[in-house]
């Protein structure tokens, strides 16, 4: 049970440590989100619960190819926002473009040989 509390604290610093960045520099706290510090923790823990190498390369594969489909959310919610629309809404709608677009990855991924 420790060990779950120490990656729960670990990891929202990390997400309190981007929000608090961000209020006063939102480039360089962009910067810090920007780094994949979730998913090396994600695979830091997977790697100390299993050490198993083969579902290492598995997982980090398709972080990859799930990595993908959610960039486009990070340039449609700057231009609703731009447009006026409500950070709500924007957000709302990049979610479910990015929902959208991990379905199609995962339809399509296969017919390629992607298995994620």
């Amino acid at each position: 049970m420790f060990y779950f509390i120490a990656k729960c604290v670990l990891s929202g610093l990390l997400i309190a440590t981007v929000s608090s960045v961000a209020r006063r520099s939102p480039g360089f706290g962009a910067l810090i989100a920007s780094l994949p510090l979730i998913s090396l923790l994600g695979m830091i823990w997977l790697w100390h619960d299993t050490h198993d190498s083969a579902r290492m390369a598995a997982h980090v594969g398709a972080t990859f190819w799930y990595v993908l489909p959610s960039l486009p959310m990070f340039l449609l919610i700057p231009a609703l926002l731009n447009r006026g629309m409500g950070f709500w809404p924007a957000l709302v709608i990049g979610c479910v473009l990015t929902i959208g677009l991990y379905m199609a990855m995962t339809a399509i991924g296969p017919r390629f040989g992607l298995r994620l």
